[in-house]
């Protein structure tokens, strides 16, 4: 069976982190955090531990990817580990809803954004987000380096952008309001308010393990893209966050509405908000080119696994990518922006994405028992304490959700849970089609 070729190299695999993590939650988010949290250094705390914390996954992510550097990735792992039904169940979730969800959510933003470079373009949203969609799906189904290349532009110039008002904030004269109103006291509700949002904003750290077929030199390239992509965002968004906090009190930014724009009008005057547009759109570029060129590697492996629709394991033979589960993702996210459900999708499969996370994280621990004697050319840095400090956080993580956002938590599950019946009815279906194959003729 043909396989995906090798045509990602070092630097393309580390922007597909930096472009995929980084999206608009960096511009948005910190409001919410600043909500709930009453201080600068539990601001930065929050968000230093859950970049950590994101860290630690990336290095477990690092030494699978590295044994078994397979198209698939997460849903690789996840097979040899505990067997197919938690892989399936892996990608149904990632396909039906926290992929092409995430994507229309950034779709949908790169519209609004649109508005301050194009006016009278607020009535064509829909029709600006399917545009995107799609120009970005033609480009990677016409091939992963030309999808790379994407990748490379605009990951590049959202780092610029964003070190630009960074800078610019460092270079400012201090600008708080002298009277500061009164905040919500630090609480155990707002710690995990807060958390939930910072690992939003790192989530999609886990992506570059989708196309760990296509890396070349894998055993190299993907530790080492993990552990450096991941340590740029970090350091990236730490410094933005003290940025904000340099030139707006923790009430000034719990009350902007885009807390990017209000520090980029404060440090760069009525350019300012011109500027981080930029900034934001094409750093939703990235981030929505980023998913396209890893998401379509899921159902394929699924697919080759018989466990999923047989014409999403194909790769096309002239531009060697898997076009038709490009297409059909490319479809269902267009479903999801014209429904508007992406945004119930965005805010209940977050939960349901971090349960796959730690199983997948655990896994390491799981196949160094199942498979002690496998090649490893990279291994965890910190095991087994990295691992455990991942699992464990994680574990509270999810139970506080779930005694804290009970109904959310449900749906998260129920959404997780669709997939039984299908995969057994794949299951089943691709044990029989075996049986035939195996049957001898009775034809002379």
């Amino acid at each position: 069976m043909d396989e995906l070729p090798r045509k990602l190299g070092f630097g393309d695999a580390t922007l597909i982190i930096i472009g995929i993590v980084i999206g608009s939650g960096i511009f948005l988010l910190p409001t919410l955090i600043a909500r709930n949290l009453a201080s600068p250094w539990a601001i930065i705390t929050v968000w230093v531990v859950s970049g950590l914390l994101s860290c630690c996954g990336a290095l477990a992510y690092a030494e699978l990817g590295a044994m078994k550097p397979a198209t698939g990735g997460q849903y690789v792992y996840l097979r040899d580990a505990y067997g197919p039904w938690c892989a399936f169940l892996c990608g149904w979730v990632f396909v039906l809803a926290v992929l092409p969800g995430g994507i229309a959510f950034m779709a949908v933003g790169f519209s609004i954004y649109l508005d301050q470079f194009v006016p009278h373009i607020a009535g064509m949203r829909t029709a600006v987000a399917l545009s995107l969609v799609a120009a970005l799906s033609a480009v990677n189904y016409i091939g992963v380096k030309e999808g790379a290349w994407i990748q490379r532009i605009f990951t590049s110039l959202k780092i610029a952008g964003l070190v630009l008002v960074i800078g610019a904030a460092a270079l400012a004269p201090h600008t708080r309001d002298a009277a500061e109103p009164l905040v919500q006291p630090l609480s155990y509700t707002g710690i995990g308010v807060a958390m939930t949002a910072c690992l939003m904003a790192y989530n999609g750290w886990s992506y570059l393990s989708f196309v760990a077929g296509e890396v070349k030199d894998p055993q190299r390239n993907l530790p080492k893209s993990l552990v450096l992509g991941m340590g740029a965002v970090m350091a990236l968004y730490v410094s933005a966050n003290l940025a904000y906090l340099r030139v707006m009190s923790v009430p000034e930014i719990a009350a902007a509405e885009r807390v990017g724009a209000a520090l980029a009008q404060r440090t760069m005057g009525p350019a300012g908000a011109t500027v981080l547009s930029a900034v934001v759109l094409a750093s939703i570029i990235g981030a929505i080119n980023g998913c396209i060129l890893t998401a379509a590697r899921i159902p394929f492996a699924q697919a080759r696994d018989g466990i999923f629709f047989r014409r999403f394991g194909r790769m096309h033979p002239r531009f060697e990518t898997p076009g038709f589960a490009i297409v059909a993702l490319g479809l269902w996210t267009g479903v999801l922006i014209v429904t508007g459900s992406f945004e119930t999708l965005a805010s209940y499969t977050m939960l349901s994405a971090w349960v796959f996370y730690t199983l997948t994280v655990a896994s390491v621990w799981v196949l160094r028992r199942k498979a002690p004697e496998a090649p490893r050319p990279y291994k965890m840095w910190g095991y087994p304490v990295t691992l455990w400090l991942f699992i464990i956080v994680s574990i509270w993580f999810l139970a506080d959700a779930l005694v804290n956002q009970p109904k959310t938590s449900g749906i998260a599950i129920a959404v997780a849970a669709s997939g039984i019946p299908f995969y057994f009815f794949w299951r089943r279906k691709s044990v029989t089609e075996e049986r035939s194959a195996r049957k001898p003729s009775t034809l002379a």
